[in-house]
C-alpha cells in the first residue's frame, strides 16, 4: 500500500484489492464519493483540485468536450466562431475555473479562440507536448487538468503569446 499526501491534508491510500481510498478530515471514501463530499457539485475554491472518475467526466461532458479535455483531442478549426463579444470570462467547461478574460481575446486567423494571457497564470498550467513529431507547449486547467490547447510565442503585445484554445473546453460567463 502506498500513501500520497496533498496540501489539503488528504491522504490517498492505494490498495491493489480495493482501488483508491481517500482519507481526510471528512472521513474515508472511495475517490468518486470523496470529491462529492469535499466539493459538492461545483468546487468554489479555484485552487482546490477537482478529481473525478472517467465515468463521472463522461456523464458530465459532451462527447466532444470529453474527447478534447480528458483525452487531449483537438476540435476542428472554426468549430466555435460564435463566442460572445460582450465583457465576461471564459471558464473551464469541466470545473468552472476562470481561465481567460474577453479583453485578452484576439482574432488570430487560426480558427480557434485565441488569448494573449490567462486571467490568472496559476490557473493555466503548461506541459511539453511531443505528439505528432513536433514539440509544443500544451496548456491545461490547473484545477482539473483539462486539456485546453497550446500556447505559442507568436501572439500580440503585451505578452507576445497566443493561447490557442479549443472552444469546446470553454464556457462563457458574461460580466454581471
Amino acid at each position: 500500500m502506498s500513501v500520497m499526501r496533498s496540501a489539503q491534508g488528504l491522504s490517498a491510500l492505494r490498495d491493489a484489492g480495493n482501488g483508491i481510498v481517500f482519507t481526510s478530515d471528512l472521513g474515508e471514501y472511495p475517490r468518486e464519493t470523496y470529491v462529492k463530499v469535499r466539493y459538492g457539485e461545483r468546487n468554489t475554491d479555484p485552487m482546490d483540485k477537482v478529481l473525478k472518475s472517467d465515468a463521472e467526466w463522461r456523464a458530465q461532458l459532451s462527447d466532444m468536450a470529453y474527447k478534447v479535455t480528458r483525452k487531449h483531442g483537438t476540435e476542428r478549426a472554426g468549430t466555435y466562431e460564435d463566442f460572445p463579444k460582450e465583457p465576461g470570462t471564459y471558464m473551464c467547461v469541466c470545473c468552472g475555473a476562470p481561465l481567460f478574460d474577453q479583453g485578452a481575446k484576439f482574432e488570430s486567423g487560426t480558427g480557434w479562440p485565441s488569448f494573449y494571457q490567462p486571467v490568472d497564470a496559476d490557473m493555466v498550467g503548461e506541459t511539453v507536448d511531443r505528439s505528432f513529431f513536433m514539440k509544443r507547449t500544451e496548456v491545461h486547467c490547473n484545477r482539473c487538468d483539462a486539456h485546453l490547447g497550446h500556447v505559442f510565442p507568436d501572439g500580440p503585445q503585451p505578452t507576445g503569446l497566443r493561447y490557442c484554445i479549443n472552444g469546446v473546453s470553454l464556457e462563457f460567463e458574461p460580466e454581471a
